[in-house]
């Protein structure tokens, strides 16, 4: 009866796992001490225990598709910002070193998230072909001189889809703590650039409810959930701190939602030329 208890509260797709890598065990897969030793104990919650670690310390598909998608994002932002530091009289020049910073940044982002993918025995998705009108959307964009707010319009868009979809693939890379460390490293750094841009067009560093500001309507996806209040199950705009020091826009500020992968995949589509 202990033992169907135990089963009957564990995800059905972990056992699966579990029951397969000790089916390899059985079959004379290698494994190591330290996991022959607890199965040998015969207890079932330690085998389990030590069979889960073994699982899920190995890189699952999950973290490679992170990975991926991590890299889709940090090419479209690293060639938006490449493209816009070489083009002539596009950013103006109080700001050019914030760009040509910013733009260091992604490429450097795509280099390491590379590397990640390699490190998995596998090969980083090829860059696709960028279209930054996203079809027509952003009519004529072309890097030209004289479009200077929309490309900073642009960039804020793209800052903020980094930090949101960064926070929403976090959860996946739970059990892989080296790649989840390396993705929280880009993401504050996403932050960063998000309020930097935000304070060139002269908004506040911050996303208040689901308001897109003054950015395209085609842009409101970005924003969509931001306008939440409910944290830990608390209505934080109830609180007497929070309701003498802005109300709800200021309990909207002060936390930042996580975006899904579609959500975001429908964000970007425009701006990939074969979507």
């Amino acid at each position: 009866m202990d033992q169907k208890t135990l089963y009957d509260t564990i995800d059905p797709e972990i056992i699966t796992r579990v029951s397969a890598r000790h089916d390899e065990i059985s079959n004379g897969a290698s494994t190591n001490s330290k996991l022959a030793a607890a199965l040998a104990l015969g207890s079932i919650p330690v085998a389990l225990a030590a069979l889960s670690k073994d699982v899920y310390g190995q890189a699952p598909s999950d973290v490679l598709d992170v990975l991926q998608f991590a890299l889709l994002l940090e090419h479209l932002e690293s060639e938006f910002y490449s493209r816009g530091v070489a083009a002539s009289g596009l950013i103006d020049a109080a700001d050019a070193t914030v760009f040509q910073t910013i733009s260091a940044h992604e490429t450097a982002h795509v280099t390491a998230l590379e590397a990640l993918i390699m490190g998995k025995s596998a090969t980083p998705n090829p860059k696709p072909t960028f279209d930054f009108t996203a079809h027509g959307a952003v009519s004529g964009f072309n890097f030209s001189a004289g479009q200077y707010d929309t490309f900073k319009t642009l960039a804020q868009a793209f800052e903020d889809t980094g930090v949101r979809a960064y926070k929403g693939q976090a959860p996946r890379l739970i059990n892989d703590k080296a790649v989840l460390t390396a993705a929280l490293t880009i993401h504050s750094i996403e932050a960063r650039h998000a309020s930097e841009v935000r304070r060139l067009r002269g908004l506040k560093g911050w996303i208040t409810g689901a308001s897109r500001d003054d950015l395209p309507a085609f842009t409101q996806g970005i924003y969509d959930g931001e306008d939440n209040v409910n944290q830990g199950g608390v209505d934080v705009s109830g609180l007497a701190l929070t309701g003498s020091n802005g109300g709800t826009a200021a309990a909207t500020q002060a936390f930042d939602e996580p975006l899904t992968k579609d959500q975001v995949t429908a964000i970007v589509s425009p701006f990939i030329a074969s979507a």
